[in-house]
């Protein structure tokens, strides 16, 4: 640990994102349904990948909800520290390289015995991106990779949706939610995709219920499927009663924030064009928890996460531009 405590300490899958761009033809020769969203095994993936290679050129782009946060926050100044389960590969040495780029302290150890976790997305000429996930070695984090000491002395844990799923890495985030608790720090949390609730959501809600939680983000879809409810004033009232903040994006419609009684709205930051919002969500929360790094207030750092989001969906990618460059294989 280094002598200053960190900012923040973050919890999530370590995926790179592999990307190309590929007709709908490629697709029906791989057997892959056009805008899917799966899970893939590992021999799956590796067919999937080798054909991708022979087709034509490739990126890989280092991602994940959570470390996507972090590089926004660290781009913002923040003290950074990344927990996730690589595998003893070339895709794991170049996801440390970029987070090490980046400021970001990560040095979990890799496994041998599971890949790194890859995200597969197929662009089509019409733009639509069909994506096939293997999480890999990701799932398989466990209690004892924890900086135990970093976390206690950090003044935010946050943590992703993503990877509540799988028990092993839960039990992981559950060691670090006592570990910040019992030393008085604060805990973020992102649902990160309606696709992550399915399955999970009576544990996360039990967890948000039992005050596990003190800054929840989330989007209005998923706060409606997290609440259990049909409209977002209905989860709104619920999930605001639940965690000392609770921060929803409202896409094009801005933002709001609720803490201790205090209710916040701002609208959307302006954007010249919109080219991929893929980053939003995770750049939303990385500005607005830089901005509480710093002690701003619930609006400040608000319009801080706008910006953020705004920023991110101008170009290609999830993470800011500066200090980033994709590697392509």
């Amino acid at each position: 640990m280094p002598d200053e405590p960190f900012d923040i300490v973050a919890i999530g899958d370590a995926i790179v994102d592999v990307l190309a761009r590929r007709d709908d033809a490629f697709l029906a020769e791989t057997g892959v349904a056009k805008g899917t969203m799966r899970l893939l095994q590992d021999a799956e993936a590796d067919a999937l990948v080798a054909a991708m290679r022979e087709s034509g050129p490739v990126s890989e782009v280092p991602g994940g909800s959570a470390a996507n946060t972090l590089a926004g926050a660290a781009a913002a100044g923040a003290r950074c520290r990344f927990i996730g389960q690589t595998g003893d590969d070339r895709l794991g040495t170049l996801f440390g390289a970029h987070m090490h780029a980046l400021e970001i302290a990560f040095d979990t150890p890799p496994l041998r015995h599971a890949p790194t976790g890859r995200c597969l997305i197929l662009v089509s000429p019409d733009g639509e991106r069909t994506m096939q996930t293997n999480p890999g070695a990701s799932h398989h984090l466990t209690p004892d990779a924890l900086d135990e000491e970093a976390i206690r002395a950090a003044k935010f844990l946050f943590l992703e949706g993503y990877l509540w799923g799988p028990e092993t890495p839960r039990a992981a985030m559950r060691r670090a939610i006592e570990i910040a608790h019992a030393a008085g720090r604060r805990i973020a949390f992102t649902l990160s995709d309606s696709i992550a609730l399915p399955g999970r959501r009576d544990s996360l809600a039990k967890l948000v219920a039992d005050g596990g939680v003190d800054i929840l983000f989330a989007n209005e879809y998923e706060a409606c499927l997290m609440a259990n409810v049909d409209r977002p004033d209905q989860a709104i009232a619920l999930l605001s009663a639940q965690v000392s903040t609770l921060v929803l994006t409202k896409g094009a419609r801005g933002a709001m924030a609720i803490a201790r009684g205090e209710r916040v709205e701002i609208p959307a930051a302006p954007v010249p064009e919109v080219v991929d919002t893929t980053g939003a969500g995770d750049q939303f929360a990385a500005g607005f928890l830089a901005a509480q790094v710093r002690g701003d207030d619930l609006r400040g750092s608000l319009e801080h996460g706008a910006r953020a989001a705004a920023s991110v969906i101008t170009h290609v990618g999830a993470r800011p531009v500066a200090g980033f460059e994709t590697g392509d294989a």
